[in-house]
Protein backbone atom coordinates (compact mmCIF):
# COMPACT_ATOMS: atom_id res chain seq x y z
CA UNK A 1 0.00 0.00 0.00
CA UNK A 2 1.34 3.61 -0.98
CA UNK A 3 1.60 5.93 1.85
CA UNK A 4 2.32 9.27 1.84
CA UNK A 5 3.96 11.94 4.16
CA UNK A 6 3.64 15.69 3.17
CA UNK A 7 4.08 19.10 5.45
CA UNK A 8 1.99 22.01 3.54
CA UNK A 9 2.44 25.14 5.97
CA UNK A 10 5.91 26.95 6.23
CA UNK A 11 6.95 27.42 9.76
CA UNK A 12 7.97 29.90 11.31
CA UNK A 13 9.81 30.32 14.41
CA UNK A 14 9.54 33.89 16.29
CA UNK A 15 10.60 34.52 19.76
CA UNK A 16 8.10 37.66 20.17
CA UNK A 17 4.89 39.24 18.95
CA UNK A 18 6.86 42.32 17.66
CA UNK A 19 8.44 40.29 15.41
CA UNK A 20 5.63 38.60 14.25
CA UNK A 21 4.01 42.16 13.54
CA UNK A 22 6.55 42.92 11.65
CA UNK A 23 7.71 39.99 9.75
CA UNK A 24 3.92 39.40 8.68
CA UNK A 25 2.66 43.08 8.42
CA UNK A 26 -1.04 42.83 9.60
CA UNK A 27 -3.00 45.35 7.50
CA UNK A 28 -6.31 47.10 7.08
CA UNK A 29 -6.85 44.11 4.61
CA UNK A 30 -6.58 41.29 7.08
CA UNK A 31 -9.40 39.84 8.88
CA UNK A 32 -7.84 38.62 12.41
CA UNK A 33 -9.83 36.07 14.06
CA UNK A 34 -8.66 36.26 17.67
CA UNK A 35 -8.48 35.17 21.66
CA UNK A 36 -9.17 38.57 23.07
CA UNK A 37 -6.98 38.44 25.98
CA UNK A 38 -4.03 37.71 23.71
CA UNK A 39 -4.93 39.96 21.29
CA UNK A 40 -5.87 42.71 23.81
CA UNK A 41 -2.11 42.38 25.35
CA UNK A 42 -0.12 41.72 22.39
CA UNK A 43 -1.68 43.05 19.19
CA UNK A 44 -4.21 45.85 20.92
CA UNK A 45 -2.22 49.09 18.68
CA UNK A 46 -2.20 47.52 15.63
CA UNK A 47 -3.89 48.37 12.60
CA UNK A 48 -5.48 45.85 11.33
CA UNK A 49 -8.41 45.30 9.28
CA UNK A 50 -11.95 43.87 11.15
CA UNK A 51 -11.05 42.05 14.40
CA UNK A 52 -13.67 38.83 15.64
CA UNK A 53 -12.17 38.55 18.93
CA UNK A 54 -14.04 34.70 19.81
CA UNK A 55 -15.11 35.17 23.01
CA UNK A 56 -18.30 37.26 21.63
CA UNK A 57 -19.53 34.36 20.35
CA UNK A 58 -19.30 32.09 22.93
CA UNK A 59 -16.38 30.32 25.12
CA UNK A 60 -15.47 26.65 24.51
CA UNK A 61 -15.32 24.46 21.83
CA UNK A 62 -15.99 25.75 18.13
CA UNK A 63 -19.33 25.33 16.59
CA UNK A 64 -21.52 25.26 13.53
CA UNK A 65 -23.62 28.58 15.72
CA UNK A 66 -20.76 30.47 16.24
CA UNK A 67 -19.47 29.99 12.39
CA UNK A 68 -22.41 31.18 11.23
CA UNK A 69 -23.21 34.11 14.12
CA UNK A 70 -19.50 35.40 12.73
CA UNK A 71 -20.28 35.48 9.71
CA UNK A 72 -22.81 37.82 10.02
CA UNK A 73 -20.58 40.09 11.69
CA UNK A 74 -18.01 40.30 8.89
CA UNK A 75 -19.28 43.17 6.94
CA UNK A 76 -15.69 44.10 4.83
CA UNK A 77 -14.05 42.48 2.22
CA UNK A 78 -10.65 41.33 2.99
CA UNK A 79 -7.28 39.29 0.96
CA UNK A 80 -6.02 37.63 4.33
CA UNK A 81 -7.56 35.46 7.06
CA UNK A 82 -4.76 35.76 10.52
CA UNK A 83 -5.82 33.88 13.63
CA UNK A 84 -4.28 34.03 16.52
CA UNK A 85 -5.52 31.92 19.18
CA UNK A 86 -6.37 28.32 20.62
CA UNK A 87 -8.08 25.52 19.15
CA UNK A 88 -11.49 27.52 18.36
CA UNK A 89 -10.05 30.33 16.76
CA UNK A 90 -7.93 28.27 14.28
CA UNK A 91 -10.66 25.60 13.47
CA UNK A 92 -13.50 28.65 13.02
CA UNK A 93 -10.51 30.70 10.94
CA UNK A 94 -9.79 27.71 8.23
CA UNK A 95 -13.38 28.07 7.28
CA UNK A 96 -13.14 31.73 6.39
CA UNK A 97 -10.52 31.35 3.91
CA UNK A 98 -12.68 29.34 1.78
CA UNK A 99 -14.80 31.18 -1.11
CA UNK A 100 -17.95 29.72 0.24
CA UNK A 101 -18.62 27.72 3.82
CA UNK A 102 -22.28 29.10 4.63
CA UNK A 103 -24.54 27.17 5.21
CA UNK A 104 -21.48 25.04 7.29
CA UNK A 105 -23.44 22.23 7.95
CA UNK A 106 -23.61 21.63 3.73
CA UNK A 107 -19.47 22.02 3.76
CA UNK A 108 -19.05 19.39 6.26
CA UNK A 109 -22.12 17.05 4.67
CA UNK A 110 -19.74 17.46 1.05
CA UNK A 111 -22.77 19.11 -0.75
CA UNK A 112 -20.07 21.69 -2.21
CA UNK A 113 -16.68 21.87 -2.25
CA UNK A 114 -14.13 23.77 -0.37
CA UNK A 115 -12.50 25.58 -2.40
CA UNK A 116 -9.39 28.69 -1.10
CA UNK A 117 -9.86 31.98 -1.61
CA UNK A 118 -7.53 33.89 0.69
CA UNK A 119 -4.69 33.14 1.73
CA UNK A 120 -4.32 31.86 6.13
CA UNK A 121 -1.54 32.49 9.02
CA UNK A 122 -1.99 30.39 12.39
CA UNK A 123 -0.23 31.48 14.87
CA UNK A 124 -1.15 28.56 17.82
CA UNK A 125 -1.71 30.39 21.77
CA UNK A 126 -2.09 27.02 23.43
CA UNK A 127 0.26 24.53 22.80
CA UNK A 128 -2.01 21.33 21.75
CA UNK A 129 -4.21 21.60 18.74
CA UNK A 130 -1.26 21.37 16.36
CA UNK A 131 -3.85 22.35 13.82
CA UNK A 132 -1.77 24.70 12.59
CA UNK A 133 -0.17 22.06 10.65
CA UNK A 134 -3.11 20.05 9.46
CA UNK A 135 -5.85 20.12 6.69
CA UNK A 136 -8.71 19.39 9.19
CA UNK A 137 -11.19 21.98 10.78
CA UNK A 138 -13.68 20.22 13.86
CA UNK A 139 -16.94 21.22 14.78
CA UNK A 140 -19.37 20.81 17.41
CA UNK A 141 -22.76 20.80 15.43
CA UNK A 142 -25.22 21.60 18.24
CA UNK A 143 -28.65 19.93 16.63
CA UNK A 144 -26.87 16.90 16.15
CA UNK A 145 -25.39 16.70 19.35
CA UNK A 146 -21.78 15.55 18.17
CA UNK A 147 -18.69 16.90 16.42
CA UNK A 148 -17.49 16.09 12.95
CA UNK A 149 -14.50 17.10 11.13
CA UNK A 150 -14.17 18.15 7.96
CA UNK A 151 -10.44 16.99 6.14
CA UNK A 152 -9.64 19.14 2.69
CA UNK A 153 -6.26 20.77 1.93
CA UNK A 154 -7.94 23.86 1.20
CA UNK A 155 -7.76 23.98 5.01
CA UNK A 156 -4.24 23.95 5.11
CA UNK A 157 -2.65 27.33 6.37
CA UNK A 158 0.06 29.14 4.41
CA UNK A 159 2.04 30.41 7.25
CA UNK A 160 2.60 28.84 10.50
CA UNK A 161 3.92 30.99 12.90
CA UNK A 162 5.24 29.85 16.52
CA UNK A 163 5.51 32.12 19.13
CA UNK A 164 6.54 31.26 22.72
CA UNK A 165 5.85 34.88 24.35
CA UNK A 166 2.53 34.35 23.42
CA UNK A 167 1.74 31.43 25.86
CA UNK A 168 3.61 33.62 28.76
CA UNK A 169 -0.04 34.30 30.53
CA UNK A 170 -1.49 30.63 29.70
CA UNK A 171 -3.51 29.25 32.70
CA UNK A 172 -2.24 26.21 33.86
CA UNK A 173 -5.71 23.94 33.19
CA UNK A 174 -5.14 25.30 29.90
CA UNK A 175 -1.93 24.20 29.18
CA UNK A 176 -2.83 20.41 30.48
CA UNK A 177 -5.67 19.61 28.24
CA UNK A 178 -3.95 21.44 25.42
CA UNK A 179 -0.73 19.36 26.24
CA UNK A 180 -2.61 15.82 26.58
CA UNK A 181 -4.57 16.69 23.61
CA UNK A 182 -0.94 16.74 21.73
CA UNK A 183 0.36 13.67 23.63
CA UNK A 184 -2.72 12.04 22.41
CA UNK A 185 -2.16 13.07 18.72
CA UNK A 186 1.57 11.97 18.90
CA UNK A 187 0.66 8.04 20.52
CA UNK A 188 -2.51 7.52 18.46
CA UNK A 189 -1.12 8.75 15.28
CA UNK A 190 2.13 6.33 15.85
CA UNK A 191 -0.20 3.59 15.86
CA UNK A 192 -2.44 4.86 12.85
CA UNK A 193 -2.25 2.40 9.55
CA UNK A 194 -1.98 4.95 7.70
CA UNK A 195 1.67 6.05 9.61
CA UNK A 196 5.06 6.40 7.95
CA UNK A 197 8.64 6.02 9.22
CA UNK A 198 8.44 9.94 9.03
CA UNK A 199 5.41 10.47 10.76
CA UNK A 200 6.71 7.48 13.58
CA UNK A 201 9.96 9.43 14.29
CA UNK A 202 7.96 12.61 14.84
CA UNK A 203 4.99 11.21 16.96
CA UNK A 204 7.55 9.49 18.64
CA UNK A 205 9.35 12.87 19.71
CA UNK A 206 6.79 15.05 20.46
CA UNK A 207 5.86 12.30 22.97
CA UNK A 208 9.23 12.06 24.63
CA UNK A 209 9.02 15.97 24.78
CA UNK A 210 5.62 16.14 25.86
CA UNK A 211 6.24 13.28 28.88
CA UNK A 212 9.82 15.14 29.67
CA UNK A 213 7.96 18.50 30.27
CA UNK A 214 5.42 16.76 32.44
CA UNK A 215 8.33 15.14 34.45
CA UNK A 216 10.35 18.30 34.89
CA UNK A 217 7.25 19.60 36.29
CA UNK A 218 6.67 16.97 38.97
CA UNK A 219 10.63 17.11 40.13
CA UNK A 220 9.71 21.12 40.42
CA UNK A 221 6.51 20.54 42.97
CA UNK A 222 3.43 21.98 43.11
CA UNK A 223 5.01 25.20 44.46
CA UNK A 224 6.58 25.96 41.44
CA UNK A 225 4.91 23.98 39.19
CA UNK A 226 3.68 27.30 37.30
CA UNK A 227 7.52 28.66 36.91
CA UNK A 228 8.46 25.21 35.90
CA UNK A 229 5.69 24.79 32.85
CA UNK A 230 6.35 28.11 31.51
CA UNK A 231 9.94 26.91 31.44
CA UNK A 232 8.56 24.11 29.60
CA UNK A 233 5.59 25.52 27.28
CA UNK A 234 8.06 26.75 24.13
CA UNK A 235 8.97 23.06 23.96
CA UNK A 236 6.06 21.88 24.06
CA UNK A 237 4.66 24.23 21.97
CA UNK A 238 6.82 22.66 19.15
CA UNK A 239 6.32 18.91 20.29
CA UNK A 240 2.38 19.90 19.68
CA UNK A 241 3.11 21.29 15.70
CA UNK A 242 5.13 17.95 15.67
CA UNK A 243 2.06 16.11 16.75
CA UNK A 244 0.14 17.67 14.16
CA UNK A 245 2.40 17.10 11.42
CA UNK A 246 2.37 13.42 11.78
CA UNK A 247 -1.57 13.05 12.99
CA UNK A 248 -2.31 15.76 9.91
CA UNK A 249 -0.68 12.75 7.43
CA UNK A 250 -1.30 9.68 9.57
CA UNK A 251 -4.81 10.66 11.25
CA UNK A 252 -5.87 10.15 15.01
CA UNK A 253 -8.41 7.38 15.92
CA UNK A 254 -10.18 5.80 18.38
CA UNK A 255 -9.57 7.99 21.61
CA UNK A 256 -10.84 11.01 19.30
CA UNK A 257 -13.61 9.40 18.25
CA UNK A 258 -15.36 8.05 21.23
CA UNK A 259 -13.95 11.40 23.05
CA UNK A 260 -16.18 13.43 20.42
CA UNK A 261 -19.79 13.10 21.68
CA UNK A 262 -18.73 13.88 25.53
CA UNK A 263 -16.82 16.68 24.74
CA UNK A 264 -19.94 17.70 22.89
CA UNK A 265 -23.32 16.31 25.05
CA UNK A 266 -20.96 17.74 28.73
CA UNK A 267 -19.04 20.32 26.87
CA UNK A 268 -15.80 18.82 28.41
CA UNK A 269 -12.71 20.80 27.22
CA UNK A 270 -11.36 18.59 24.05
CA UNK A 271 -8.06 17.36 25.62
CA UNK A 272 -9.64 16.40 28.73
CA UNK A 273 -12.30 14.17 27.03
CA UNK A 274 -9.14 13.07 25.06
CA UNK A 275 -7.67 11.85 28.59
CA UNK A 276 -10.89 10.38 29.88
CA UNK A 277 -10.71 7.99 26.67
CA UNK A 278 -7.12 7.09 26.61
CA UNK A 279 -6.17 4.39 28.70
CA UNK A 280 -9.74 2.44 28.08
CA UNK A 281 -8.77 2.93 24.52
CA UNK A 282 -4.92 1.72 24.45
CA UNK A 283 -5.68 -1.01 27.07
CA UNK A 284 -8.08 -2.37 24.47
CA UNK A 285 -5.52 -2.29 22.21
CA UNK A 286 -2.88 -4.42 24.26
CA UNK A 287 -6.00 -7.11 24.91
CA UNK A 288 -6.56 -7.67 21.42
CA UNK A 289 -2.98 -7.01 19.39
CA UNK A 290 -0.27 -7.09 21.99
CA UNK A 291 2.60 -8.17 19.71
CA UNK A 292 2.23 -5.51 17.58
CA UNK A 293 3.32 -2.14 16.59
CA UNK A 294 1.57 -0.93 20.22
CA UNK A 295 4.94 -3.37 21.87
CA UNK A 296 7.18 -0.79 20.09
CA UNK A 297 5.60 2.06 21.43
CA UNK A 298 5.37 0.92 24.84
CA UNK A 299 9.28 -0.12 24.99
CA UNK A 300 9.72 3.45 23.99
CA UNK A 301 7.89 4.91 26.50
CA UNK A 302 9.04 2.49 28.94
CA UNK A 303 12.38 4.30 28.12
CA UNK A 304 11.07 7.66 28.73
CA UNK A 305 9.02 6.94 31.70
CA UNK A 306 11.75 4.71 33.81
CA UNK A 307 9.00 1.85 34.14
CA UNK A 308 9.02 -1.66 32.93
CA UNK A 309 7.09 -1.20 29.33
CA UNK A 310 3.40 -3.61 31.12
CA UNK A 311 3.34 -0.05 33.63
CA UNK A 312 3.32 2.70 30.97
CA UNK A 313 -0.02 3.30 31.07
CA UNK A 314 -0.19 3.37 35.25
CA UNK A 315 3.08 5.39 34.68
CA UNK A 316 0.87 7.57 32.51
CA UNK A 317 -1.82 8.12 34.68
CA UNK A 318 0.34 8.53 37.72
CA UNK A 319 1.93 11.26 36.11
CA UNK A 320 -0.92 13.22 34.96
CA UNK A 321 -3.16 12.44 37.96
CA UNK A 322 -0.50 13.45 40.28
CA UNK A 323 0.75 16.73 38.56
CA UNK A 324 -1.24 17.66 35.57
CA UNK A 325 -4.78 17.36 35.41
CA UNK A 326 -7.07 14.60 37.35
CA UNK A 327 -8.71 12.20 35.43
CA UNK A 328 -12.33 11.79 36.44
CA UNK A 329 -15.12 8.74 35.57
CA UNK A 330 -17.56 9.42 32.79
CA UNK A 331 -20.57 9.06 35.56
CA UNK A 332 -18.48 12.38 37.24
CA UNK A 333 -19.25 14.31 34.11
CA UNK A 334 -22.63 13.57 34.59
CA UNK A 335 -23.24 10.48 32.18
CA UNK A 336 -26.07 8.42 32.41
CA UNK A 337 -25.25 4.65 32.11
CA UNK A 338 -27.80 4.07 29.89
CA UNK A 339 -26.17 7.07 27.34
CA UNK A 340 -23.07 4.68 26.51
CA UNK A 341 -25.25 2.79 24.38
CA UNK A 342 -26.37 5.95 22.45
CA UNK A 343 -22.48 7.46 22.96
CA UNK A 344 -21.47 3.96 21.06
CA UNK A 345 -23.79 4.15 18.02
CA UNK A 346 -23.06 8.08 17.61
CA UNK A 347 -19.11 7.04 17.22
CA UNK A 348 -20.05 4.18 14.85
CA UNK A 349 -22.39 6.57 13.05
CA UNK A 350 -20.31 9.71 12.83
CA UNK A 351 -16.45 8.92 13.46
CA UNK A 352 -16.01 6.71 10.54
CA UNK A 353 -13.18 9.22 9.41
CA UNK A 354 -11.03 8.71 12.65
CA UNK A 355 -12.17 5.20 13.42
CA UNK A 356 -10.88 4.23 9.89
CA UNK A 357 -7.27 5.15 11.70
CA UNK A 358 -7.65 2.83 14.75
CA UNK A 359 -4.64 0.50 15.61
CA UNK A 360 -7.67 -2.75 15.74
CA UNK A 361 -11.01 -2.71 14.12
CA UNK A 362 -13.16 -1.34 16.52
CA UNK A 363 -16.92 -2.86 16.46
CA UNK A 364 -20.17 -2.00 18.79
CA UNK A 365 -18.94 -4.19 21.29
CA UNK A 366 -15.76 -2.73 21.75
CA UNK A 367 -16.65 0.42 21.82
CA UNK A 368 -19.21 -0.07 24.43
CA UNK A 369 -16.99 -1.97 27.02
CA UNK A 370 -14.40 0.89 26.69
CA UNK A 371 -17.28 3.63 28.16
CA UNK A 372 -18.39 0.91 30.35
CA UNK A 373 -14.72 0.46 31.97
CA UNK A 374 -14.97 4.07 32.26
CA UNK A 375 -17.88 4.74 33.44
CA UNK A 376 -17.48 4.24 37.22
Amino acid sequence: MMKTFQVIPKISMLDTAEEFIEKFSLSPEDLVIASPSIWNRYFQKVQAGQVILIRKYGSGEPTDEMVESIKKDVTKPYKRVVAIGGGTVIDVAKLFCLEKFIPVGDLFDHVFPAVKKVPLVIVPTTCGTGSEMTNISILEFKSRHTKFGLADDALYADDAVLVPQLLESLPFSVFATSSIDALVHSLESYLSPKATDISETLSLQAAKMILTAYKKIQDAGKEKKMEAMRAEVGKVLTASAMAGIAFGNAGCGTVHAMSYPLGAVYHVPHGEANYAMFTGVFKTYMKYLPDGKIKILNEELAKILDCEKSDVYIKIEELLNENILCKKSLKEYGLRREELLVFTHSVLANQQRLLGNSYIPMTEERILSIYESLYD
